[in-house]
């Protein structure tokens, strides 16, 4: 009796509530009413009452009242479970209480009748299904559980079909019910589902409604908050409003659910039929992302580059409120990589999106979505996501099929600020993503478009240096020109810069590029110029010069270790262990050298052995001579040579003295000591068969035996 008063208590109260605030208080009254009432029928009363209430639903209600009706039925679906199964005396109500669960489920269920909306009815289902299955509780059987499942995606499609009658509102509760659900739906009831329908309303919801992302215009209004303070550093205050706004936006439940959303809106590009939604969609994203780029750029924030926010910003903003930004922004960039993963993908398998009308320009609005997302990346690094690489290589794959459309779209993304580099940061992120972009695409454009667009954004950063925090797109300069001068058709071209861009090299290194990169760089100029390059017939003594240009360079090369590069502090790239031991500039020189004589042609190659194996010997620090000594040792013997270099090699290791050379520094065509001093503590060279015994060793052997 006490339970059944109680009940009509909380029906009065849900009647007679004037404002949504006093129906809110009751919902942890019903919550737990829910789940110990033992007559289906009030069960069923309780159920229907929340989902009609005149103080919850006449007033236009928010996500969040939708939630707290989700939670209600999701929390009355575990205490009830806990309930059956508890042992605990003190309970001796619960325990007479012998309502069956399938009984249960099925009362709850009835509360979703003709007195509420369908997509109201999403919110007892979603919600009971929840509470019961998620997390791996499965509270339900099979056959219950199934049809649990059936009545959820029965209603969502009846919800669908007239949602046009129903307030914004329904939109985001259809899509908060199916990204919590979508998980424990079985295959068959998620191919039941109108994908048609479903997308838009998901990609409206995510990105561009109140509940969601706003159309990304918060960001610009940060601006206003961001003010200079004592030591004319900028601050945005945790208590100004639009960082609140910020906060605000992070607790959404669309937003903080937003990578699931993202998954969710991503299946339902691989689902629908229409490939015209798929087009509609990829515009819309492509045009909040040119939003977000536009709206950073008119932020203050935006002028700091982030090796330089300490100097800039004050603490408060730094460790407090730009974290709270940047995790934002990043999960809205995930997302959009999700799903363009999922565009990518379709474009691949479906005919009519793979066609030459709708493939490369699909891979150009993915590129230009990336290239606005670009000043998020810098912060976590451009190879941090494998779904990132995937998408970005996979389009610039489609678009370099259509080298008119490349050429179209290169010159559309060429940095602003030709001859010189940018002032700003966003415009040297977009010159890093047009550069790392770019190198792909040398082998397709002509000679003259390479050398006009590709050479002349990169000769800016070529020669650069002084700011380690900007190495990243210095490489990305080199990459560029390596990649423009090892294309067949530009190997006119490639003459008349070699001279400029190798004397470049040795001017940055070890200052402004890493050893890394210069030892790809040298290779790659040297492969260039010797066979079967075209360059090779016209220039055939050009790679003994460079290799000359090396070899006097090492020779006078520092033997101080190198210091590792300043990295930019903001980047959550995780660091690479280092388990070698530091290289100097002399150690890095050899190594590169080294590198180089797989691309020798056998006369040179019999000249450079030995100089590359004197110029082993003359470093000083043991550790860095012995990785020279193992990199020349590979270099030999792992198939970097053809077969006619290598068996070259093997008679010069083997026969020549190139052994002794590199491990002991002896002359070309001498062996080891026979034991016979010269009067001056050296020892006396003899030849010999490599793997001969000298005559001490000989005597030693037979005093053994």
């Amino acid at each position: 009796m006490a339970t059944e008063r109680s009940l009509a208590t909380l029906l009065r109260s849900l009647q007679t509530a004037s404002v949504p605030a006093d129906a809110y208080h009751l919902l942890p009254s019903t919550t737990g009413l829910l789940s110990i009432l033992t007559n289906p029928r009030n069960v069923t009363l309780l159920s229907s009452q929340l989902l009609c209430s005149p103080a919850l639903w006449d007033a236009e209600p928010d996500l969040q009242t939708c939630r707290r009706i989700i939670s209600v039925f999701n929390t009355a679906a575990i205490t009830f479970v806990q309930n059956e199964l508890s042992d605990n005396p003190s309970l001796p109500n619960i325990q007479r209480r012998r309502i069956d669960r399938e009984d249960w489920v099925r009362a709850v269920v009835n509360g979703a009748d003709d007195t509420s909306p369908r997509w109201r009815h999403l919110l007892l289902l979603g919600g009971v299904l929840i509470g019961f299955e998620s997390q791996n509780r499965q509270s339900l059987p099979v056959h219950l559980r199934k049809k649990l499942e059936s009545a959820l995606v029965k209603a969502l499609q009846l919800a669908l079909i007239e949602i046009d009658t129903y307030p914004k509102t329904a939109r985001y509760a259809i899509a908060l019910v199916l990204n919590y659900t979508f998980g424990l739906l079985a295959d068959h009831e998620r191919n039941q589902i109108d994908y048609n329908i479903l997308l838009p309303l998901l990609v409206d919801s995510a990105f561009f409604s109140p509940e969601g992302l706003e159309a990304g215009y918060f960001l610009g209004a940060i601006d206003r908050d961001v003010r200079e303070v004592q030591g004319k550093k900028f601050d945005w205050s945790s208590q100004s409003p639009t960082y609140l706004r910020v906060n605000e936006i992070m607790s959404r439940p669309l937003v903080s659910s937003l990578g699931p959303l993202s998954r969710l809106i991503a299946h339902s590009v691989e689902s629908t039929q229409r490939q015209d939604l798929i087009l509609q969609m990829v515009d819309s994203i492509a045009e909040f992302t040119r939003t977000l780029m536009v709206q950073w750029r008119q932020n203050k924030l935006s002028e700091v580059d982030p090796s330089e926010e300490a100097e800039f910003l004050n603490e408060t903003s730094v460790k407090n409120t730009i974290p709270m930004l940047w995790r934002l922004l990043k999960s809205s960039m995930f997302a959009m990589v999700i799903i363009l993963r999922a565009v990518v993908g379709r474009v691949l398998n479906d005919p009519v999106l793979a066609a030459d009308g709708c493939a490369p320009f699909l891979a150009m609005k993915a590129l230009h979505m990336l290239r606005n997302l670009c000043f998020v990346t810098a912060r976590i690094g451009h190879n941090t996501s494998s779904q990132y690489i995937f998408v970005n290589l996979t389009a610039i794959d489609i678009l370099s099929q259509y080298p008119d459309l490349s050429e179209k779209f290169l010159t559309e993304i060429r940095p602003s600020e030709t001859g010189q580099i940018p002032d700003h940061p966003i415009d040297r992120c977009l010159d890093l993503f047009f550069l790392n972009t770019a190198e792909h695409f040398s082998l397709i454009l002509s000679p003259t478009i390479n050398e006009n667009l590709l050479i002349s954004a990169a000769l800016p950063y070529l020669a650069s240096g002084g700011n380690n925090n900007l190495l990243e797109i210095f490489e990305a300069a080199h990459s560029v020109v390596l990649s423009v001068l090892a294309a067949p058709a530009s190997a006119d071209m490639a003459a008349n810069h070699l001279p400029f861009y190798v004397n470049t090299l040795f001017n940055v290194f070890p200052t402004n590029l890493s050893a890394r990169q210069f030892r790809l760089a040298f290779k790659t100029v040297l492969q260039i110029t010797a066979p079967p390059s075209p360059l090779a017939n016209s220039q055939p003594l050009l790679p003994s010069i460079l290799l000359e240009l090396l070899y006097d360079r090492a020779l006078q090369a520092s033997p101080a270790p190198l210091l590792p590069p300043t990295t930019n502090p903001s980047s959550q790239t995780p660091p690479t262990t280092i388990t070698e031991p530091s290289l100097s500039e002399q150690a890095v020189l050899t190594l590169t050298l080294t590198d180089c004589l797989c691309f020798l042609r056998l006369d040179a190659l019999e000249d450079w052995l030995p100089l590359t194996a004197r110029l082993i010997t003359t470093i000083a620090d043991r550790d860095m001579r012995k990785m020279c000594q193992e990199r020349f040792w590979d270099a030999l013997s792992s198939g970097e040579m053809d077969v006619e270099r290598a068996e070259f090699c093997v008679q010069w290791w083997s026969t020549r003295g190139g052994r002794e050379m590199v491990l002991f520094g002896a002359a070309e065509g001498e062996g080891v000591g026979n034991g016979k001093g010269n009067g001056e503590g050296d020892v006396e060279i003899g030849y010999l068969m490599s793997g001969g015994l000298v005559e001490d060793e000989v005597a030693g052997l037979q005093s053994k035996l």
